[in-house]
């Protein structure tokens, strides 16, 4: 039996139902819009050529200040030793055997009858196809703008970045180039006289106020304190008044760390002007360790071009004010590699990069722990000296020839591929690789030599195996 519609009780039972599906959903009133990324990677800057990493001569206090208000990591790696590949890691989030980015060409460095082995060619940038830092954030809705040194293409508007000033492939800000008129690509002369670094930051601050109202990404790879040393004469007589000590004592090298760090403070002072600097990551690192003639980082060993400490180790900072405690520190092992996918996982793009050699730092960064891993480095090529007496390298003649590296908690392990010689050191208590473990620990370098051997079949990294038919072993004795 059919049982009569009531009409005016079903239209206010579907009037009811249409109002209650149409209720908001549940505001999370604690949900921010995605954060804005500053990241701030400065050109040959040693471990600690800052004051807030134990320099008592360079003068830096906007980055003491944000240490202050972030995380301080004491075991902080670039991902190379010297800057091209050290950045294609960092905008790729790839280990250099899957760049092919191991140096800024080419890999025959040095006289050619002290080479045993015909190195690996060398890719100079990092191919279209690599899906970059940059490009992964507009995924997620950001702008993008890189001032300073790009180098790692000849364009960075093909790999992700909307507004850029100063970068191109080159490496360096070129002979005197520090002042205006600039010898670098895509920036306008100012004023005779104008400092690099100051217009750099200038031209950063605009973008931030332009795009205070949006979700932004800041690169900030100034090219100081690369070569050429040069600060301002007022700065310079400054640092002249002043004795260094432990082989910092250089004042024109010391006027471009405290210009760099007035800049530093200008670009987080315009964040906090623009109400922006609550719901902004900062990131304060280096490329690779400073070159040890210039600025030694005792008690490491060596610097740029090494993979001894003093080569890899670098400052790094990361403040995000309400999730990561201020005054915070951490000796866990991180690599500039981490970035990216840290990164990627605080934005949540649409789309992801399908393969990353780092791990997400976000545990760390609030509190908590990061499961252990190894970092690995791989440099099958040769890199020619900067000084023979102040370098520290393995030989006279070259900061690195061609090998890999292993760190595994506080062990560290080279391989050498001329000769196959291991060096086994434990860098907590020899953080300056002076005793060779090889013979006291040979467990331990065999477990690490392993470990190193699979993660080259995995990563597909090419060893050099061809003779070079012009070395000439009587050579080396008469350098």
């Amino acid at each position: 039996m059919t049982l009569p519609i009531n009409k005016t009780l079903c239209t206010t039972l579907v009037c009811i139902y249409a109002l209650h599906s149409c209720k908001p959903a549940k505001i999370d009133i604690t949900e921010h819009k995605k954060p804005n990324i500053v990241l701030i990677n400065i050109d040959d800057l040693g471990y600690k050529d800052v004051g807030f990493m134990g320099s008592e001569y360079y003068e830096t206090p906007n980055l003491d200040a944000l240490a202050e208000e972030g995380m301080v990591f004491y075991n902080a790696y670039a991902g190379a030793a010297n800057c091209a590949p050290s950045r294609a890691c960092l905008i790729s989030g790839l280990n250099t055997p899957r760049h092919g980015v191991y140096t800024v060409s080419p890999s025959d460095r040095g006289n050619t009858k002290t080479r045993k082995l015909i190195p690996i060619k060398n890719t100079d940038h990092l191919n279209d196809s690599i899906f970059t830092l940059p490009q992964m954030l507009k995924s997620a809705g950001y702008v993008t703008g890189s001032f300073g040194k790009w180098h790692v293409g000849n364009d960075p508007s093909t790999q992700g970045i909307d507004v850029n000033i100063g970068g191109s492939a080159k490496g360096n800000p070129g002979k005197g180039g520090y002042f205006s008129p600039y010898k670098i690509d895509n920036i306008t002369n100012g004023e005779n006289g104008e400092y690099l670094t100051d217009r750099l930051t200038n031209e950063a601050i605009s973008y931030i106020e332009k795009n205070k109202d949006t979700t932004f990404f800041l690169y900030m790879p100034y090219y100081t304190v690369h070569t050429p040393i040069m600060g301002k004469e007022e700065l310079v007589a400054k640092f002249e008044a002043k004795s260094g000590q432990n082989g910092q004592n250089r004042p024109d090298y010391a006027a471009m760390v405290y210009a760099m760090d007035q800049n530093v403070g200008k670009l987080l002072h315009a964040l906090k002007q623009n109400n922006l600097e609550e719901n902004t990551v900062v990131i304060f690192t280096s490329d690779n360790g400073g070159i040890r003639a210039i600025s030694e980082q005792s008690p490491l060993r060596a610097g740029k071009g090494s993979y001894y400490e003093g080569g890899i180790r670098v400052p790094l900072i990361i403040k995000w004010p309400g999730k990561i405690k201020p005054k915070s520190t951490s000796t866990v092992a991180v690599s500039n590699l981490d970035f990216y996918p840290t990164l990627q996982n605080i934005v949540k793009p649409q789309r992801r990069a399908k393969l990353l050699d780092g791990v997400n730092l976000e545990p760390i960064l609030y509190g908590g722990e990061l499961a252990e891993r190894n970092l690995y480095f791989h440099f099958p090529i040769y890199l020619q000296k900067y000084d023979q007496l102040k370098d520290q390298g393995r030989d006279p003649l070259f900061r690195t020839r061609p090998g890999s590296v292993i760190i595994s908690g506080e062990w560290k392990l080279h391989e050498y591929f001329e000769d196959g010689e291991l060096e086994l050191y434990n860098l907590k208590t020899d953080i300056g690789e002076k005793n060779n473990l090889t013979k006291q620990n040979p467990a331990k370098t065999k477990q690490l030599y392993e470990e190193l051997n699979i993660w080259r079949t995995q990563t597909k990294a090419p060893v050099p195996t061809i003779a070079n038919k012009l070395y000439d072993p009587t050579h080396l004795k008469e350098q």
